[in-house]
C-alpha cells in the first residue's frame, strides 16, 4: 500500500499552499462576473413581483395618445415651442456683439452680460415648460463659454501672441489631417456658432476635434436606442410612477413614520430605474447621435461610477457640466484668490440653483427642496470622504442617489397637493 502524506500526492505535488479565501479583502481574485449575473437575476425576479402587482391592481395604463394630446390640446404647452424658436435671437445677438468687439467698435462688457443673463429669466416670465427651461439653461452655459473664449482670444491679440490655441484652459490637440485650423476672429461666423450650439459640449473651442467620417451603422443604432428608450420612459412613467405618485399625493394626517417609509421605498425603485434609463438615453444615445451626426470627436460624456466619495461621483457622472464648471467657474474663482473649499461650495451652490430652476418653474411653485438636496451634498461629501472609504463609500454614494431623489419628489408632491387641492377646497369661492 502506497503511503500518501496529507501534503503531497503520489507524484509529490503539494495539495495545499499559502492563499487567502476568494471573498477575503486580501485575495487577488477580481472576476466576480458570476456573482454579478446572480445579482441581476435576483433583481429581475424580485422586481417581477412588483410588475405583476402593478398590472393586477391598475391594469394597463400606457396610453401614447394621452402624451400626444398633452402637447396638442394643452394651450400652456405652446409657449415652450415659441421660447425655443425665440432662443435664436440670443444666439444671433451674441454673434453680432462678438463681431463688433473684434472690430473694436463696441466696448460694453456690462451690456453683453446683461443680455446674456436675460436668457434665464425669459422662460420664467413666459412660464415655460421643463424642455424649454432645459434648452435655455444649456444655451446660457454655451453662450457664457462663447463669450469667455472670445474674450481670451482678444486678450491674446492685445499682447500680440502669434499662436492661438482653442482656449486658455484647454490645450489644443493635434488637428485632423486635412482639417482647416481656425484662428480668431475667423471663428466669428454663423456656421461656427450654430455648430457649437448643436454640438454635445458646453465649452466653446475654436477648433473642435473632428472624426474622419459619419458611421451610418453607429448613427442608426443610437437613433434606434433613442426611440425605444423614449417610449420605455413614457410607458414606465405612466404605468409605474404616476399611480405611486397619485397614491402618495394626499398628505398624512399624523406623523406616521412607517407610512412615510413605505411611500419612500415604493417610489425609490421606479424612480431610480427611470433615472438610469434617462441617463443612458441622454448621455450615451442622444449625445453620441449628435456627436456622430456632426462628426464631433470628443465623446467623453461620462466616466466610471466606481465612486468612493460623493465628490468623485459629481465630477465624473456628467463630464460636459463638470468641464464647464472647472473652466468657467472653479478656476476663475481660484485665480481671484478664493480657497478650494469656497470654490467647491460655490460650484455646488450654482448647481443647486439650476436644479431648483428646472423644477420650480415648471411646477409653478417655489419650495427649495431641490436646492437644499444639492447643498446637502457638501456635508455628505465631507462625511463620506472622512469616515467611509472603499466599498462603504461607494455604497453611501448609491444610497444617497437611490433614497435622496424620491425624498425630493415626495416633498414636491406633498406641496403640490396642498397648493392645488387643499387650498382650493378650503376656498369658499371655489364652491
Amino acid at each position: 500500500v502506497q503511503k500518501v502524506s496529507g501534503l503531497a500526492d503520489p507524484h509529490g505535488n503539494a495539495f495545499s499552499s499559502l492563499q487567502e479565501s476568494m471573498l477575503s479583502s486580501a485575495s487577488s481574485f477580481k472576476n466576480y462576473r458570476g456573482i454579478l449575473n446572480w445579482c441581476v437575476v435576483m433583481l429581475v425576479l424580485s422586481n417581477a413581483r412588483l410588475v405583476l402587482e402593478n398590472l393586477l391592481r391598475y391594469g394597463i395604463l400606457v396610453d401614447p395618445i394621452q402624451v400626444v394630446s398633452l402637447f396638442l390640446k394643452d394651450p400652456y404647452s405652446w409657449p415652450a415651442a415659441c421660447l425655443i424658436i425665440v432662443s435664436n435671437v440670443f444666439i444671433l445677438a451674441a454673434l453680432y456683439t462678438e463681431r463688433k468687439l473684434a472690430m473694436v467698435i463696441l466696448r460694453f462688457s456690462a451690456l453683453i452680460l446683461s443680455c446674456l443673463f436675460l436668457v434665464l429669466p425669459l422662460p420664467v416670465c413666459v412660464v415655460g415648460g421643463a424642455i424649454a427651461l432645459g434648452v435655455y439653461t444649456i444655451l446660457f452655459l454655451k453662450l457664457y463659454s462663447y463669450k469667455d473664449v472670445n474674450r481670451w482670444c482678444r486678450e491674446r491679440m492685445q499682447v500680440k501672441a502669434r499662436s492661438l490655441s482653442r482656449s486658455l484652459s484647454c490645450p489644443s490637440p493635434p488637428s485632423t489631417e486635412g482639417a482647416v485650423h481656425v484662428s480668431y476672429p475667423g471663428n466669428l461666423s454663423l456656421k461656427d456658432l450654430f455648430y457649437f450650439v448643436f454640438a454635445p459640449t458646453l465649452c466653446y473651442e475654436l477648433n473642435f476635434p473632428r472624426s474622419p467620417s459619419v458611421r451610418m451603422s453607429f448613427l442608426l443604432r443610437r437613433l434606434f436606442e433613442m426611440l425605444i428608450l423614449t417610449q420605455l420612459l413614457v410607458g414606465l412613467t405612466q404605468q409605474w410612477m404616476v399611480p405611486i405618485i397619485q397614491s402618495s399625493m394626499k398628505p398624512l394626517q399624523e406623523m406616521d413614520y412607517s407610512r412615510m417609509m413605505e411611500r419612500l421605498l415604493r417610489l425609490a425603485v421606479p424612480n431610480h430605474l427611470l433615472w438610469l434609463i434617462f441617463f443612458y438615453s441622454f448621455f450615451h444615445s442622444s449625445m453620441n447621435f449628435m456627436a456622430e451626426l456632426l462628426r464631433f470627436g470628443d465623446r467623453e460624456f461620462y466616466r466610471d461610477w466606481n465612486s468612493e466619495t460623493v465628490t468623485y461621483f459629481w465630477q465624473n457622472w456628467n463630464i460636459p457640466v463638470h468641464k464647464w464648471c472647472i473652466r468657467h467657474f472653479y478656476k476663475p474663482l481660484l485665480r481671484k484668490g478664493a480657497s478650494k473649499l469656497v470654490s467647491q461650495s460655490a460650484v455646488f451652490f450654482a448647481s443647486a440653483f439650476f436644479h431648483e430652476y428646472l423644477v420650480s418653474v415648471p411646477l409653478r411653485m417655489f419650495r427649495l427642496w431641490a436646492f437644499m438636496g444639492m447643498m446637502a451634498q457638501i456635508p455628505l461629501a465631507w462625511f463620506v470622504g472622512r469616515f467611509l472609504r472603499g466599498n462603504y463609500g461607494n455604497a453611501a454614494v448609491w444610497l444617497s442617489l437611490i433614497i435622496g431623489q424620491p425624498i425630493a419628489v415626495l416633498m414636491y408632491v406633498h406641496d403640490y397637493y396642498v397648493i392645488h387641492h387643499l387650498e382650493e377646497t378650503a376656498d369658499p369661492g371655489a364652491l
